[in-house]
């Protein structure tokens, strides 16, 4: 429960607040874990067929509604034209 709530709260509202600055490569890096994520679920379900089923269906739940607050947050981040967080 503590990881899913600091991925949804921390990386996302980071991600819009600073979008003028990062959105260059934010969604090659979401891919990236996206990548990651779906190869270590599939090992699992092969590691544990019995339960193969509810870990694919989890693990595709999380992609989708990790991806689905990246993509929300680059793109109200990119509509919101006031400054970011962050300097360079």
């Amino acid at each position: 429960m503590y990881e899913i709530i600091a991925a949804a709260c921390s990386s996302p509202q980071t991600t819009e607040l600073n979008a003028s600055k990062r959105a260059g490569t934010l969604m090659k890096w979401v891919n990236i874990g996206v990548a990651q994520g779906v190869l270590f679920v599939a090992v699992a379900a092969i590691l544990d067929r019995a339960h193969s089923r509810p870990i694919l269906a989890g693990g595709g739940l999380a992609a989708v509604l990790l991806y689905a607050q990246y993509a929300h947050a680059k793109q109200a981040g990119l509509a919101n034209p006031a400054p970011g967080t962050e300097s360079y």
